[in-house]
């Protein structure tokens, strides 16, 4: 058994949590203010909107090189 399964396994929840908020900003019903930067691959918004997404907050300055 590979010992690295429990970290990818990990490593693959943490991505998709990261994705779903990813995409209920972008998609989703409360998706007011929000665009993707393709040059830079990550969400940008106006602070003001941020600080109202509290789950959003975590992934603020996180690139997403694979979307």
């Amino acid at each position: 058994m590979l010992k690295a399964k429990p970290n990818l396994e990990s490593r693959i929840r943490t991505l998709k949590r990261d994705w779903a908020i990813v995409y209920n900003m972008l998609s989703g019903k409360d998706n007011s203010g929000f665009s993707w930067d393709e040059h830079r691959q990550l969400v940008i918004v106006e602070d003001v909107v941020w600080n109202s997404h509290k789950k959003g907050q975590s992934i603020q300055t996180s690139q997403f090189p694979l979307l």
